[in-house]
């Protein structure tokens, strides 16, 4: 297995903590460092000093990581990372600023984020605003100065973690007696009773509440995003917490988009008279949604209408299939992901972020694999043998290859036209 903790980097200067803070320790520390405002405290009592950035308060889930070296706003609006706390292993994150038009969603669900530099001024003419600026906003709590080298290797060896980032108001800064401030004891009970990702069911959380059309297409570099004027196919796009991009790409095709939240029955879906059908990402575990999901796409399948989904969409249409999914040791998040087609022999570097996976020894008959992973050798792709129905486990709207997915949204499309 590839280490995915190879573009973490190495130890950097330029802060401003002393090396007590830097070099923090595996147990419970309750001192809390002069200068510090803001602590990672995790359930097994381990203690990261730091300071705080975005939002003031408490910030509770589970801690995973990021190996992506760009695509930080669009990382963090992302409804897939609901009920979690990133940290990102690329040290310098906030560099080009926030803007309105990288976002994935209008209200992020993720929990926070751990950093290893202080953020520092936007310098990128897209710019909007700063990333700290935009953390408040988005009411986001996170924290900086972290040894982000040390947390990822943790969560390597040891699993996604619970977690809890507190962030102190700025009056409270200078209390070298922490009386009032971090109850690391406190905050590591809160971590420990924290429930599990494992049986959640995070998508109705992240799902829109009524029908939508979708018409805005990709981005282009002089005019912004388009607007779709002549579509020639209609797709009706399930959202268990779907990305804005998605359905620019489906847009892009010519798709018409219809919009749907995550409970809709497949008869409802199907009086919508679609061409095609779209499964979307979104949080949580698979099993958990595949409650009310699994009967839905069950339906969609016998119609025989084109189906095709990405990431949860993926792993419910498996299971939907069949198969059985399980909860990963500590997941694939990041833009560097190497899978392999194995019906072409092609190599694509894939954006994803999935804490779930398919179990390849559970695929029935008649569920043929399509795509592996390069780095540990997981199932990243289905189809159905002898009907119009396909899916994977990564973004092939994101562009880390920077477009070596983009293929797929062509094969949903000519499935349609099929």
């Amino acid at each position: 297995m590839a280490d995915p903790t190879q573009n973490a980097p190495a130890e950097t200067e330029g802060t401003n903590l002393s090396a007590q803070t830097l070099h923090q320790a595996d147990h419970l520390n309750p001192t809390r460092p002069a200068g510090c405002n803001a602590a990672l405290v995790l359930a097994d009592g381990a203690v990261f000093w730091g300071r705080g950035a975005g939002a003031v308060g408490i910030a509770l889930g589970e801690v995973c990581f990021n190996t992506g070296l760009t695509g930080y706003q669009e990382t963090l609006s992302d409804p897939s990372y609901a009920g979690q706390i990133i940290t990102f292993t690329f040290p310098h994150i906030g560099n080009v600023g926030a803007n309105f038009e990288d976002v994935e969603t209008d209200k992020p669900a993720v929990r926070g984020c751990v950093l290893r530099a202080d953020i520092t001024d936007p310098a990128n003419y897209r710019a909007a605003s700063g990333l700290d600026e935009w953390l408040k906003a988005n009411e986001l709590v996170a924290i900086s100065g972290v040894d982000t080298r040390r947390l990822t290797r943790r969560i390597r060896d040891g699993g996604a973690p619970n977690g809890v980032i507190i962030h102190l108001p700025a009056d409270e800064v200078e209390d070298p007696d922490n009386e009032g401030g971090i109850d690391t004891e406190a905050l590591v009970t809160m971590a420990a009773n924290w429930p599990s990702l494992e049986g959640a069911d995070l998508a109705k959380e992240v799902s829109c509440q009524e029908i939508y059309e979708w018409h805005e297409t990709e981005w282009d570099l002089e005019s912004g995003y388009g607007l779709l004027n002549d579509p020639k196919r209609h797709v009706v796009a399930v959202d268990f917490g779907a990305k804005k991009n998605i359905l620019r790409c489906l847009a892009n095709t010519g798709c018409r988009v219809t919009v749907v939240p995550a409970v809709t029955t497949a008869e409802d879906i199907l009086s919508l008279k679609p061409d095609g059908v779209f499964l979307s990402n979104g949080p949580g575990d698979p099993a958990a949604t595949g409650v009310y999901a699994v009967p839905m796409i069950q339906a969609i399948v016998e119609s025989g209408t084109p189906l095709f989904g990405i990431c949860l969409g993926h792993q419910l249409l498996s299971i939907a299939l069949g198969a059985k999914t399980h909860k990963m040791h500590m997941g694939h998040r990041g833009a560097n992901h190497p899978v392999k087609d194995l019906e072409s022999g092609k190599v694509e570097i894939t954006s994803q972020n999935h804490g779930f996976v398919v179990d390849r020894d559970t695929l029935p008959d008649g569920v043929i694999e399509t795509h592996t992973s390069l780095f540990d050798g997981s199932l990243e792709g289905i189809r159905l043998d002898g009907k119009p129905v396909f899916s994977v486990q990564h973004h092939p709207e994101a562009s880390p290859g920077p477009m070596d997915s983009h293929y797929l949204f062509d094969r949903f499309v000519a499935l349609m036209e099929g």
